[in-house]
């Protein structure tokens, strides 16, 4: 296969769609299977204009529409850069696709009086790798990986949650074909394209690992049988000048072990979550994401070195399974607490993308929560970054 890939900064909407398909799509010299369109929160309020503009410039001389997914993010990546705090846009296309290549599709979310259910596309076993952006207001996206891990093998999912909104709105824009959405997912099926799955996470483990005595929902009460602020406080006090700072500095998360028997666990054998808050009446522990009881779990703190090393190690892992042949394309998902929320250079992830495979198209953006694969399951992650490489 083939991609190509654009970047445009600072232009109205309209104008950033024409000039963003534009360049795209004569660097690819080939008629688009896939598009994949990525705008800052800028772009929110006109995601129709700057959508409508991409479908009629990659549609100009074409009988058919090119299928294409996307979302309104926080901030975007694109040409080895990640572009935060101004408007900007970044467009992906491939072509060569083998049969049946890429269907593009989106997914809600129904409520019942049983629970609830999904609607709008059907996972196939071995339906091939996935795309997939949702709305952080309206899809239950954990469930959605819960129930493909369970029923549906081989369906593994790159992609991100959208967060490029306007702040209090509670919406969100995605893109599908020549829609705008506001809920649910939207998604691409990449049957038939070789692309490898790749995580790498942005913290690493503190002190010991425990296991989970009491929990309730998001509320972890107790570690190994104390309080969990208790057993935080204990760490804490243990910890070097360096690392109590990090935690000061809101460094802070939770691992909890992907693989409960593995005999050792040690960065990236852990789902991170953020530590939302501290209840010092109850000694509980308020997290982004639900925990069990007999989960095992570790303090994890959030460090630009070690983040850094975890990325380029996986791209040199990707490097050596391409066996000197560089990819065609990349699209990279990074958490929105990486950048320069967390890295003292500017365009770390797609900058190491570059270094590493070499000047392949990439795009991507800012997600508000990672989607990617480790050890075969899908998982939402934070402070990752995810990345699809296409061969």
């Amino acid at each position: 296969m083939k991609a190509a890939a654009s970047l445009v900064v600072g232009a109205s909407a309209g104008e950033a769609g024409r000039r963003a398909a534009a360049l795209a799509r004569d660097d690819l010299e080939a008629r688009p299977e896939l598009a994949v369109l990525f705008a800052s929160g800028h772009y929110s309020a006109e995601a129709h204009v700057l959508l409508d503009a991409v479908s009629e410039e990659l549609g100009r001389d074409e009988p058919d529409q090119v299928p294409l997914v996307g979302c309104v993010a926080g901030s975007v990546i694109g040409a080895g850069q990640e572009v935060e705090g101004v408007p900007a846009v970044s467009l992906w296309l491939a072509c060569g696709f083998d049969p049946p290549g890429v269907e593009t599709f989106s997914v809600e979310y129904l409520g019942t009086a049983s629970g609830g259910l999904f609607a709008g596309h059907r996972f196939e076993p071995g339906g091939g790798p996935y795309l997939l952006f949702s709305d952080p207001f309206t899809f239950p996206l954990e469930e959605l990986l819960e129930h493909l891990n369970a029923n549906v093998s081989g369906a593994l999912v790159a992609g991100g949650v959208a967060g490029g909104g306007v702040a209090g709105s509670r919406s969100s824009e995605l893109f599908l074909d020549g829609r705008v959405l506001h809920e649910g997912a939207v998604g691409a099926r990449l049957a038939g394209v070789a692309v490898d799955l790749i995580v790498s996470q942005g913290c690493r483990p503190i002190g010991s690992p425990y296991t989970v005595t009491k929990a309730e929902g998001h509320m972890l009460r107790e570690i190994a049988g104390r309080p969990a602020l208790e057993r935080l406080e204990q760490l804490a006090a243990g910890l070097a000048e360096r690392e109590r700072a990090l935690l000061e500095g809101g460094g802070l998360h939770l691992g909890v072990a992907m693989d409960e028997y593995r005999d050792h666990q040690g960065r990236g054998d852990f789902l991170v979550r953020t530590i939302m808050a501290a209840d010092p009446h109850t000694g509980s522990l308020l997290l982004a994401g639900e925990i069990g009881v007999g989960q095992t779990v570790q303090f994890h703190v959030r460090e630009a070195t070690p983040a850094g090393q975890d990325l380029r190690d996986a791209l040199e892992r990707e490097a050596d399974r391409l066996a000197g042949r560089g990819p065609a394309g990349v699209l990279l998902f990074s958490c929105n607490g990486r950048g320069s929320n967390l890295f003292p250079i500017p365009d770390h992830d797609a900058g190491m993308v570059a270094t590493v495979l070499g000047p392949v198209p990439t795009v991507g953006f800012f997600a508000a929560g990672e989607l990617g694969p480790v050890g075969g399951k899908n998982f939402l992650h934070t402070l990752s970054a995810s990345l699809a490489v296409f061969r």
